[in-house]
């Protein structure tokens, strides 16, 4: 049987968002393809400053939901709010308080990492001075100095989603959505990954899909749980606790992969 727990509702306080304020809102969110339905109702609040892990099996519908929230799909029915402003209205303003890091996000293969973010933050219309600055730092934290001016086509999986990282906190967003940052990395890298998250966690509003139910427990506070296409679970982490190996028969247990 499906379980739900209710977190109290945020409401914003206006465009940029004060302390407690929600930073994203997903209000009703649907999408639908026709007769399919990929989402249906997803509605949940993140307050500024909160690490929240957005979970669900493949085609739950968690990279459509966080496709809408940042502007990329457009809802069927519902609406997505980052800073308070609305996706559908003002995406330019909440496109400047968001990062993005989308699973298997494009990237210009022909690029080097700091050609790629080079581009990146002239887009985003970063001044020289900041942007340079901002380069040296995403270029340590993400390690990727030994690469710096390799093309990307010829980089691994593992640092292409590096640089995937690196482009989302370039402009330093208030908020973070992530899909899947571990993707394709070793177990150094995925530690690395983690402690940066962690790090970020501290000043950013960040809602994270992971599959890896360990990361959960590492960087999160709370968790969002999705299953054919809505919320099942919303509550803190320790609503889930125990070990990886009682995650994981919890996890089975919410989404229908085994009797309760």
């Amino acid at each position: 049987m499906s379980t739900m727990t209710e977190s109290p509702k945020t409401a914003s306080s206006g465009p940029g968002g004060t302390a407690g304020s929600a930073m994203i809102e997903a209000d009703h969110l649907s999408k639908f393809y026709g007769e399919f339905v990929a989402t249906k109702d997803v509605t949940f609040t993140v307050p500024k400053g909160e690490v929240v892990a957005f979970l669900g099996p493949n085609g739950a519908g968690k990279s459509t939901t966080m496709k809408m929230l940042t502007g990329f799909l457009t809802p069927t029915h519902g609406r997505a709010m980052i800073g308070g402003f609305d996706m559908s209205t003002h995406r330019l303003e909440a496109a400047r308080l968001l990062g993005y890091l989308p699973e298997n996000g494009p990237l210009y293969g022909e690029m080097t990492p700091r050609s790629f973010l080079a581009y990146c933050g002239a887009a985003r219309g970063m001044d020289s001075s900041s942007l340079k600055d901002r380069m040296a730092y995403v270029a340590d934290q993400c390690a990727l100095t030994g690469v710096w001016e390799k093309a990307i086509s010829k980089l691994s999986k593992g640092y292409r989603q590096r640089v995937g990282m690196a482009q989302a906190i370039l402009h330093d967003p208030q908020v973070l959505i992530l899909d899947e940052p571990s993707s394709g990395l070793d177990p150094n890298q995925t530690l690395q990954a983690r402690e940066l998250i962690r790090k970020l966690g501290q000043t950013k509003t960040i809602l994270l899909s992971t599959h890896i139910l360990y990361e959960v427990q590492a960087v999160a506070t709370r968790v969002i749980m999705i299953n054919s296409g809505r919320v099942i679970l919303d509550g803190p982490v320790s609503a889930l606790s125990g070990s990886v190996m009682e995650l994981e028969q919890k996890f089975s247990q919410l989404t229908g992969g085994a009797k309760a």
